[in-house]
């Protein structure tokens, strides 16, 4: 992997590591509910951070934040979107809520 990629770049990659086992509809359940135990382990650093005193380091926050991206790829797959489909429409709803910014 480069050190640079496009977030379908990173869809496609993720996509390789799919259970294959899974049919869509499961893919679908198993890729949204890791997406939110995923970020339940990010928000806890967090908590740690924080509330703790505690600091697990930037590397496991980009471990984490990784296994996030990696289920919303894949959820996203699923549902029949691409990363940056996804991306541009959030930035052009940003853009309308906040216009000034």
């Amino acid at each position: 992997m480069s050190d640079s990629m496009t977030l379908d770049e990173f869809q496609r990659a993720s996509l390789r590591t799919v259970n294959p086992s899974l049919d869509a509809r499961d893919r679908l359940l198993d890729a949204a509910m890791g997406m939110s135990e995923e970020s339940a382990e990010v928000l806890g650093l967090v908590r740690k951070r924080i509330f703790q005193s505690r600091d697990a380091g930037t590397e496991r926050f980009r471990e984490e934040l990784g296994d996030v991206l990696w289920c919303l790829s894949v959820t996203a797959h699923t549902l029949g979107f691409s990363l940056s489909e996804i991306a541009k429409a959030n930035q052009q709803k940003l853009a309308e809520r906040h216009p000034t910014l």
